[in-house]
């Protein structure tokens, strides 16, 4: 199927546990109605929210090789 807003893609990785003290998804850290709307929202619309994620998400540990 094709996206008509712009082929945004999701940022699911299919982990969808919602924390109730948060109100996130430990997936990809998107609220509910972000989750639930993504299909409805605009390019720019899911970007922004993509630009959430990122602020939303911890910090990864570095790895030493």
């Amino acid at each position: 199927m094709t996206d008509p807003a712009g082929d945004v893609a999701s940022p699911c990785v299919n982990l969808c546990v919602i924390d109730a003290g948060t109100g996130l998804c430990s997936g990809c850290w998107r609220t509910l109605e972000e989750i639930t709307r993504w299909v409805e929202y605009s390019r720019a619309q899911k970007i922004e929210i993509l630009e959430r994620v990122h602020q939303r998400r911890p910090a990864q540990p570095a790895h030493d090789s």
